[in-house]
């Protein structure tokens, strides 16, 4: 248990699963919203998104199960206690408790240790706390009921580390067990470790890239609670791992035992009659072993499908429906071994098929064979949405809410429409069915990555999405708002809207619609003029259709990276819309993009014409012609080439130009740490998480700070997530620090913001979040930020 995706030992999650075969699961509190992002610009709940699915990519390499609670990702804490003042710790530690009774776990590991508050990450430690918490309260009867039986978890233990040496210090060593994970595993020709490197390498939007490892690699587990520590290092001893545990379980586990000991790796459908006979026992267990029952059941009949050859599938050509629209499924049966069987049933069912009755089927399937149908199914017009469950009700800064709560828990919504086969085996002399049932899935073929399965999403019928994240303006003059409408089903009819604050003007009021296709797209444009005076506010696109009352907000998103499946969600549509006093100076911009963010679109917005500059735009370019350039977030640490850049960035700014430099971690740079700019300086992990935190100007009368806008401290109201991160802790005496601002209860950060110049230019290095905050069209961001890439204008 541990709080973010990519806290998660790989290791032992390997190990355990491969080979001390035990059903293994991470239990993430967040979903990694607040974190940064290496391989696209999508940041909050859009890399909440990205970071389920790496988490759901590992557990399907190393072997494990997956399960979330529902705390929000809110950014960096510095304290548990600043922690619990944003999560609701009711809720996150009811989502614990049930996890922990419906898994039943013997022994429950956590990433990091309840009893150093402030030694590391606030989020870490909470989960800590929570974990200690939940493994009482859920072996107590009177704690939440609902919640399921209560259960007792025999051991819970600290995952120690010793690389630190401040938690190092107080590990009681007599309470720990050392447990080797870098086994060799010859089934799979590699071992747990190199398993692990894999499955953290799915992190990539964190950079989280391993190699494997081979040799002895000892885990340090301290005992937090529990019986014994386990004796010769096993956290499993004592503890009866076979199914004499289970009432009634004894004659399953000698059948399957049977079933190992005989198995025909060039016959597997041999096994099948026992495995037939282990799973009718299965079914036959008391009450009282309703989980093994289940959680067995389930996949002993997956077993036997594998060991028949037994390929199930079925698929559209559609990767979303609507509610009130059909959809065609393709469904696939084939055997690939003699082992008599029949296809007794097929049919679809789940969220909005309509009364689809199920197809006769009595055919006999045979090795070599296969049976394709084309089943048509009607979705009713009150067909529930999909997509991901903990986005479709708004959340709050610290917490996401489920739209059901049966679902709170899952690492993802359950897919929307099922089809179910039904397989009839002889087994000893009498037919025994089993049901099977494969998710509808969209299904192509891609000219380069070949046969794809992606998610198929019951949807809005209409998406609207704004042309722009955010709108600025500076002047009271109308001004062009674009809202593309997409059609999710067939011949669209009705109007479409722009909701705005009362003190803005829209026009026209309305415009009619009418999309024919599916998938069609069109552009509509109104006219938006903000009052005279500084205002913020937001704005959103509403779509009526043709004898519907309820309106439409929602836009589609789309996340398509090669290693997770796409995503699709329904999100809000709204933005953020700000009339602001804003000057700028000069108009052209450089950008050099690193991992990715959204600042070039912001400065258009205002008004500046942004180039993102490539490899040959900067070695034999003209930086001249450029009145700033900007190096995007993590580009020292992401862009091999930054090294080779930077002496012509520095000559640039040497003959009068201005180059303003993100932040960048102090770890895994591309250059070395002393020739960030011209002059040297320190990177730390100093930052400041609390958006709200006071911030003083250092150097009120510097340039930066007043052309071509008078910067106060009023412009850092508003500011979202954190102030900023990764701040130099130390630097040359040619920089200003400009800036000063902490937490509560530390010291002064005064590294956020430094400048200085060189020759007839400016350089500018800043671990202030403006990544963050001009997207989300924060004024007092855009001002400051305007005022660091006029520096040469002024000087001019």
């Amino acid at each position: 248990m541990a709080a973010h995706p990519d806290d998660e030992n790989t290791r032992l999650i390997a190990h355990f699963a491969n080979v001390d075969k035990v059903e293994t699961a991470y239990l993430s509190l967040t979903r990694g919203d607040g974190g940064q992002n290496l391989i696209a610009s999508d940041i909050r709940e859009l890399l909440g998104l990205t970071r389920t699915q790496e988490l759901l990519a590992a557990r399907r390499t190393d072997g494990g199960t997956q399960f979330f609670s529902r705390a929000n990702d809110f950014g960096y804490s510095k304290h548990p206690d600043e922690t619990f003042n944003i999560w609701d710790k009711d809720k996150v530690m009811a989502d614990a408790v049930k996890v922990i009774r419906q898994w039943r776990p013997d022994v429950i590991v956590l990433r990091f240790d309840p009893r150093k508050p402030g030694s590391t990450h606030g989020h870490h430690t909470a989960s800590a706390v929570v974990g200690m918490e939940a493994f009482e309260k859920a072996a107590d009867p009177a704690y939440r009921p609902e919640l399921g039986d209560a259960w007792q978890t025999k051991r819970i233990y600290w995952n120690a580390y010793t690389w630190r040496r401040d938690l190092a210090d107080h590990i009681n060593w007599d309470e720990v067990i050392k447990v080797n994970v870098g086994n060799f595993l010859p089934v799979l020709g590699e071992g747990t470790a190199e398993i692990a490197a894999r499955s953290r390498s799915q992190h990539k939007s964190q950079g989280f890239g391993s190699s494997g490892q081979r040799g002895e690699i000892l885990e340090d587990l301290e005992l937090m609670a529990g019986v014994d520590k386990g004796e010769n290092d096993n956290p499993f001893a004592g503890i009866d791992l076979s199914w004499t545990r289970v009432e009634g379980g004894r004659k399953i586990g000698e059948t399957l035992s049977r079933v190992e000991s005989q198995f025909d790796l060039a016959n597997p459908a041999a096994s099948v009659l026992d495995l037939l006979d282990a799973y009718k026992m299965i079914q036959e267990l008391p009450e009282s072993a309703a989980h093994w029952r289940l959680r067995k059941g389930q996949q002993v009949q997956e077993i036997i499908g594998a060991c028949l050859g037994l390929y199930l599938s079925a698929g559209t050509d559609e990767a979303t429906v609507a509610a009130g629209d059909s959809l065609q499924i393709e469904v696939e049966a084939a055997l690939r071994s003699d082992f008599p069987a029949k296809l007794t049933l097929v049919s679809v069912y789940g969220n909005g098929a309509v009364n689809q009755a199920p197809l006769a089927a009595n055919e006999k399937l045979t090795n070599g064979g296969k049976f394709e149908r084309e089943i048509g199914i009607a979705i009713s017009e009150d067909a529930e949405n999909s997509g991901p469950y903990w986005l479709q009700k708004a959340g709050t800064l610290g917490m996401y809410e489920a739209s059901e709560d049966h679902l709170i828990g899952l690492g993802e919504s359950p897919d929307p429409l099922y089809v179910r086969f039904g397989i009839e085996l002889e087994h000893r002399g009498e037919p025994y069915t089993l049901i099977y049932q494969r998710p509808v899935r969209q299904q192509f073929t891609d000219p380069v990555k070949g046969e794809q399965h992606q998610p198929l999403e019951i949807l809005e019928p209409v998406f609207a999405e704004l042309g722009e994240s955010s709108y600025l303006f500076t002047e009271s003059k109308p001004t062009p708002v674009s809202v593309k409408v997409r059609a999710n089903r067939p011949d669209l009819k009705g109007t479409i809207e722009l909701c705005t604050p009362n003190d803005w003007t829209v026009t026209p009021a309305k415009i009619d619609i009418e999309l024919d296709r599916k998938g069609e797209e069109k552009f509509y444009v109104f006219e938006l003029t903000p009052p005279a005076g500084q205002a913020q506010g937001m704005i959103v696109p509403l779509v009526k259709l043709k004898g519907q009352d309820e309106g439409y907000t929602r836009k589609l998103v789309t996340i398509n990276h090669d290693h997770i499946p796409t995503q699709l969600a329904s999100l809000d549509a709204s933005v953020p819309v700000s009339k602001l006093d804003l000057k700028t100076a000069g108009s052209r911009i450089g950008y050099i993009m690193g991992a990715g963010d959204a600042i070039p679109e912001a400065l258009r917005n205002v008004g500046y014409e942004v180039t993102l500059l490539d490899g040959n735009d900067i070695a034999a370019g003209d930086l001249s012609r450029y009145n700033a350039i900007v190096v995007g977030i993590r580009a020292y640490n992401t862009e091999s080439n930054m090294a080779n850049y930077q002496p012509k960035l520095m000559k640039y700014v040497e003959e009068g130009g201005t180059v303003v430099v993100q932040y960048n971690t102090n770890r895994r740079l591309k250059i070395d740490m002393t020739e960030l700019g011209p002059y040297p300086l320190q990177l730390s992990r100093d930052r400041v998480t609390v958006e709200e935190a006071e911030v003083r100007l250092l150097a009120p009368d510097h340039p930066a700070l007043n052309y071509p806008n008078k910067i106060t401290t009023r412009d850092f109201d508003g500011w979202v997530q954190e102030r900023g991160l990764y701040f130099p802790n130390n630097w040359s005496d040619e920089y200003t620090a400009l800036l000063s601002s902490n937490d509560p209860g530390e010291p002064a950060r005064d590294g956020g913001l430094l400048v200085t110049q060189h020759g007839e230019g400016w350089f500018v290095y800043t671990g202030y979040s403006f990544f963050r905050e001009l997207p989300a069209g924060v004024p007092g961001a855009y001002r400051l930020f305007v005022n660091l890439i006029s520096l040469g204008n002024q000087a001019k």
